[in-house]
């Protein structure tokens, strides 16, 4: 793996994570994507290949918040919560999408447990 890529070892590592982490309709996965400025959320269906909730720093509700990069993220985390909560959908498979579980996923994975979903 020392001669990959950082964009090209992330997606071997995704490859192999998403192998494990399969969404279903009981239970959909929570996937994170984070690029250098903004990081999404999104509950997928994998059995209906589905979006049933997305949400990211950039949508209307979070656009005009300040803070760090960390600090909006968990605002991220809180606000796909509570639109999955009225979904109806209560617990959820963390995707980490090939990011390491610090910073800014992190961040966000403690704002979704925090607004009440269980993984």
């Amino acid at each position: 793996m020392a001669n990959l890529d950082k964009s090209a070892r992330r997606q071997k590592i995704k490859k192999g994570l998403r192998k494990r982490i399969n969404g279903t309709t009981e239970r959909p996965r929570l996937a994170v994507f984070r690029s250098n400025k903004e990081i999404y959320a999104q509950v997928i269906d994998d059995t209906t290949s589905a979006t049933l909730v997305g949400t990211s720093s950039r949508s209307k509700s979070l656009v005009g918040e300040t803070g760090t990069k960390v600090e909006i993220s968990r605002k991220v985390g809180l606000e796909i919560a509570r639109i999955a909560k009225e979904k109806g959908i209560d617990s959820v498979i963390f995707d980490r999408g090939g990011f390491k579980y610090h910073g800014r996923v992190k961040a966000l994975a403690d704002g979704a447990r925090e607004g009440g979903l269980i993984f």
